[in-house]
């Protein structure tokens, strides 16, 4: 039986004034901090210490956004934190977002920018109406089933070609469960929905703008005071939230979502695989898991389809991009990459470049880790060849040193 708003509210009020509720989050915290120890193998003292940044990453993401930006009548659309990366996330896209606690009508208004494109979805995930009114940190990985915040579905999207644009390149996009009516641009809310999740996709950041947008509640509620309620409600998001990513890494990696350990060095596409994790049906992405030596290359090669964009780019096993991509390396896209006269794309992924062209990625002393392709607003995919080989021969003797090697040949649907 459902507990009324006012019972509820009294009881996450009593939960953050008795100090269950921070005692919660900690534990909670505590807890995904730990759960390192539930993946398999032998794991490097960088994967370890990338593991802890990562859970602190993911602390820093969940306050800014669950607690700083979840006042349900000061709503606004705010970027992820500075170097947060989840799900093998681009370095060419921001991500926009702004949590409902419960679905309302909204508009968004704005100027369209000159960045190629951009599309909105909105979006769901398991959560109880009263977080803050329970112990979460007890019920451990089991409670992700009632309330995970990192398992994310899309039940609606509108990209930027699909939006009516005024002459003065300003719009507006209303946000409701009924129709708003012909020639307005419409984005469908359900009861469930939780938050909205806006990409921006970028070709070229040191000559295209953003498209500048800000989203308020149509009833035009004034600002109200935070509540204990609410910042409970608040912490028990943000745990459970560090808590759902640290087990959706892991299950990626080695478990039933992805099981990338199992299946090194191939790319493979699925729909199923890109679509559970808050993503948009516009697109291909083939994942997988990448594996070889310090001593070793990786050379893979595909040539990109016509589509609105493309890129790859090499993570380490949490799907964090490598540190590199600040010194613009670590990923290459439809505008920053080297092509061959035929049009393949070669990327060769090592600790030092061997010199043999393409389009180097520097490994930055990881053996393993996730990578990712992804063609945007396309039908089709690109097969990939891929080679392994050691990284001296590769140096010395160039291109002909691939004739030694078997490739492998990958980039297939899965589902």
């Amino acid at each position: 039986m459902t507990t009324p708003p006012d019972m509820a509210s009294e009881a996450a009020r009593q939960r953050l004034l008795r100090g269950q509720a921070w005692d919660d989050f900690c534990d909670t915290l505590k807890a995904a901090g730990r759960h390192i120890n539930a993946v398999n193998g032998p794991l490097s003292d960088l994967d370890q210490a990338e593991w802890y940044r990562f859970i602190t990453r993911l602390v820093r993401s969940g306050l800014e956004r669950l607690v700083e930006n979840a006042e349900p009548t000061r709503p606004r659309l705010r970027d992820m934190v500075w170097r947060q990366s989840i799900n093998v996330q681009t370095v060419d896209q921001d991500h926009l977002m702004c949590q409902f606690d419960e679905a309302r009508d909204y508009i968004i208004t704005g100027t369209r920018g000159t960045i190629p494109y951009f599309v909105m979805a909105v979006l769901t995930c398991p959560a109880p109406e009263a977080p803050g009114t329970e112990d979460w940190a007890a019920q451990g990985i089991a409670g992700l089933k009632r309330f995970d915040p990192s398992n994310l579905k899309t039940t609606g999207f509108l990209a930027s070609q699909q939006l009516h644009v005024e002459e003065d390149g300003t719009f507006q996009i209303i946000l409701s469960q009924n129709d708003p009516g012909p020639g307005q641009n419409w984005l469908r809310l359900t009861p469930e929905t939780n938050c909205i999740l806006i990409r921006l996709v970028w070709s070229d950041r040191a000559k295209q703008t953003a498209p500048a947008m800000t989203i308020a509640r149509r009833d035009h509620a004034p600002p109200e005071p935070i509540s204990p309620a609410s910042i409970a409600n608040g912490l028990a998001w943000t745990a459970q939230s560090v808590l759902g990513y640290a087990e959706l890494v892991r299950n990626w990696w080695q478990g039933s979502q992805g099981n990338f350990a199992a299946r090194l060095n191939r790319l493979d596409y699925s729909r199923a695989q890109y679509l559970s994790n808050g993503g948009v049906p516009d697109r291909h992405v083939a994942f997988g898991g990448w594996e070889k030596r310090l001593d070793e290359a990786l050379v893979l090669e595909f040539i990109p389809p016509k589509c609105e964009y493309w890129n790859f780019q090499l993570c380490n096993i949490w799907q964090e991009n490598l540190d590199t991509f600040e010194d613009g390396n670590g990923w290459i896209n439809n505008t920053r990459h080297v092509a061959e006269t035929d049009g393949r794309v070669r990327v060769v992924i090592a600790e030092t470049d061997p010199g043999i062209g393409g389009n180097w990625i520097n490994s930055y002393r990881h053996d393993k880790g996730i990578w990712g392709l992804r063609f945007v607003q396309t039908a089709n995919t690109a097969p990939v060849i891929l080679w392994r080989l050691p990284l001296a021969d590769l140096t010395a003797r160039g291109l002909a040193a691939l004739d030694t090697v078997e490739p492998v040949k990958t980039g297939q649907f899965v589902d």
